[in-house]
């Protein structure tokens, strides 16, 4: 395992992805995470549909404290973990961490070292108020205007605005670690959703600064690159190609056994590609579809060029590349199946991250926690008799 940020202790108030996902950038790199949690359990775990995969993905290599933070016992134990504490995480609406009494203002004089990350659905500002979803940030800002057809706005896949978010609240608790190590105070960082969805979409904006025009929707935009979209295969099967170049075009040309094209000055240059799309593209559609995808993906390959079928999450399990490449980290879930999860994505020389602890059950870790900061176990069995503490 990583070992980077061994040395924190980070304690996370979270629930749904933004929370969980900076504490899973934090622990992945070998922090302490511990994930405060009602006496049963962060309510995240019983989502249904797509919410069924938040859990279980976004937790690994935390440890479970189910407490009671409303009670005074139980917000004795949360002032005591602060004192050996570098850094809290907390998403919930606004207001509510200063309500229970674990706002950044009322923590800071007595723990001036904490970074303290506060996630929210906005920055400072007319909205700050508001609650915000993924989905909504991504109507808000013009991602599922860009995603969708004309006229048929479309979130994206993934809810890759609380990721997003998650990391960039990373980031600046990384940021402020560094700064913490010069001047030795704490400070609170901020991240949020609508601001994160905002940045993502900051190349559309420099497109309409630029061009003085609306942006299309991406299923309507004239991409920068002639070849660039989804052809379907004779056995009735998509695959993405992309030609980003002109050397590519002649690989292209050449795999395909078009020398015609070749030839065609018209086609010589990917601008002028662009200028005849109206007829050249559905002559290529034409050819692609008398291929198999597997015939298509052997030319595409041997060719060298940007290409992909289209593919399912269910197929990731399998993929060549991730499998080989230790990308998949073996992981049994709390409801005590077994299954394989992407790590994150990075490497520090040749090393990636590993799992250390499987996503914890409910209070998994809280007699472990309890003794860590000095409670003996007739304390400890005392709070979970008198409902303060659940131990799983």
């Amino acid at each position: 395992m990583l070992k980077t940020l061994s040395s924190l202790r980070v304690l996370e108030f979270s629930h749904a992805v933004l929370g969980p996902a900076c504490g899973l950038v934090l622990a992945d790199l070998g922090a302490e995470v511990i994930r405060i949690e009602p006496l049963d359990g962060d309510p995240t775990r019983k989502l249904k549909g797509f919410g069924t995969g938040y859990y279980p993905f976004f937790n690994r290599n935390k440890k479970s404290l189910a407490i009671d933070i409303k009670s005074e016992s139980g917000r004795n134990i949360i002032f005591k973990l602060l004192e050996s504490t570098d850094i809290l995480i907390e998403n919930f609406a606004p207001g509510t961490m200063d309500r229970l009494g674990f706002g950044y203002e009322a923590l800071a004089s007595f723990y001036p070292k904490l970074v303290y990350c506060s996630l929210k659905g906005f920055l400072p500002g007319p909205y700050s108020a508001r609650l915000a979803l993924d989905e909504v940030v991504q109507m808000m800002s013009g991602l599922a205007y860009m995603t969708g057809p004309v006229g048929q706005p479309l979130r994206v896949g993934a809810s890759v605005i609380d990721v997003m978010g998650g990391t960039y609240g990373a980031v600046a608790i990384l940021a402020a670690l560094r700064e913490r190590d010069v001047t030795g105070k704490g400070q609170e960082v901020k991240s949020a959703l609508f601001e994160t969805a905002a940045f993502l979409m900051g190349h559309h904006m420099a497109y309409a600064a630029v061009t003085q025009q609306p942006v299309p929707p991406m299923p309507a935009r004239v991409s920068a690159w002639a070849i660039y979209r989804t052809f379907k295969t004779c056995d009735d099967e998509l695959v993405f190609i992309g030609v980003t170049s002109d050397k590519q075009w002649a690989r292209f040309c050449e795999s395909f056994a078009r020398s015609d094209w070749l030839a065609d000055e018209r086609l010589a240059t990917n601008n002028g590609r662009i200028e005849q799309r109206d007829w050249f593209l559905p002559q290529v559609a034409e050819m692609v579809v008398k291929h198999s995808l597997s015939d298509v993906l052997t030319r595409c390959e041997q060719a060298d060029l940007p290409f992909s079928p289209i593919a399912k999450p269910e197929q990731l399990f399998t993929d060549p590349q991730l499998v080989a490449g230790g990308s998949l980290l073996d992981t049994t879930l709390p409801d005590g199946s077994h299954t394989q999860l992407p790590r994150l994505p990075i490497l520090l020389g040749d090393q990636g991250t590993t799992l250390e602890l499987n996503p914890p059950t409910v209070g998994e870790h809280s007699k472990e926690v309890l003794a860590g900061i000095g409670l003996e176990n007739e304390a400890i069995e005392m709070l979970i008799e008198n409902g303060i503490v659940s131990a799983g």
